[in-house]
């Protein structure tokens, strides 16, 4: 079947997100499959200008300094009345905070189902078809749409980031009318400190409370810099206030998904394993040769961790340095 596909694509610091061109790469897949056409929407007040580098049939956007600030309800409707024009069967999000919210409430608004933390999409016989982890990551349930348009969020750091566009999209003005929002925005409060999310890092360090206080995380600061990556934290550190909470993995924090995740004085605790286990290596560094994180993990190492980061650290400084 000729399938349409719609992709949102979120925009942080004035550039596409790469977990959003890893949706758009998806979309280019399930459209060769189907001989379908692919075309994106970006919703910001320099959209316009962010639109011709869209590897896209069509790019629709909406230039308004309404979209300076996220609010669900100008953007599902923008959302909507692109996904009418297209016609599209399919329309993709990453599964971002944002991308949570929109991509459920485009699904109430068009009446249909919503799948969301997607690690596979296939079409199957003619009919879609989903995969996502269930049970904290334990188990991978198996979903079909009865009927479309199919409404589908996707976990970052799994699908490949969409190839450079061959020629320039068609640009579409979207001419929503301007609705009545029944909540307004205040104020937006950035971090101190600009850092690369958690959910579209290739590398990440994390730490527990085998650090035992705050200051502790410093050694893992040193460790993540040596291998560009970021630091994370279990639910309780972040509890604690050791940590922020925008650094929390896990069920009631981040879900990530990063080619290298390394555990440090973590037991394992099945909320924090639902937001990492999918990680492509899992390194764990604990005392305890029975916690639960050895279970996931690819590579162990049983010892104190403030011998064996520094010890891993120093070995990374004399590799970079030969």
């Amino acid at each position: 079947m000729e399938t349409n596909i719609l992709v949102y694509l979120d925009v942080a610091d004035n550039r596409v997100r790469k977990a959003s061109l890893e949706t758009l790469g998806l979309a280019h897949e399930l459209a060769a499959q189907t001989n379908g056409k692919v075309a994106a929407v970006l919703l910001h007040p320099q959209s316009a200008g962010l639109a011709t580098d869209i590897n896209a049939a069509r790019v629709y956007v909406r230039d308004d300094d309404v979209f300076e600030h996220f609010h669900s309800e100008e953007y599902e409707s923008s959302l909507a009345e692109a996904t009418r024009d297209w016609n599209a069967q399919i329309v993709l999000f990453s599964a971002g905070e944002v991308e949570r919210d929109l991509s459920g409430g485009l699904a109430a608004t068009l009446d249909t189902a919503v799948a969301a933390d997607v690690t596979a999409v296939e079409i199957n016989q003619g009919c879609l078809e989903v995969e996502r982890p269930i049970y904290a990551g334990k188990a991978i349930a198996r979903f079909q749409f009865k009927s479309l348009p199919a409404v589908i969020s996707t976990r970052p750091n799994v699908f490949a980031v969409a190839e450079s566009p061959g020629e320039t999209p068609e640009i579409q003005e979207l001419d929503t009318a301007p609705g009545t929002p029944r909540t307004t925005v205040v104020d937006t409060i950035a971090p101190e400190q600009k850092k690369i999310d958690l959910t579209e890092a290739e590398i990440i360090v994390s730490g527990g409370r085998g650090l035992k206080e705050p200051d502790n995380f410093a050694i893992l600061e040193e460790l993540a810099a040596k291998l560009d990556g970021v630091v994370g934290a279990s639910r309780a550190v972040c509890d604690a206030g050791w940590r922020p909470h925008s650094d929390q993995v896990g069920q009631t924090g981040k879900t990530v998904c990063p080619r290298l995740y390394i555990a440090c004085g973590i037991s394992g605790a099945i909320q924090h394993l639902a937001g990492m286990s999918s990680s492509k290596c899992i390194v764990a560094i604990n005392k305890d040769a029975d916690a639960p994180i050895f279970k996931v993990a690819d590579y162990g190492i049983v010892g104190d961790l403030f011998e064996v980061v520094p010890a891993f650290t120093e070995a990374l400084s004399t590799q970079c340095s030969v």
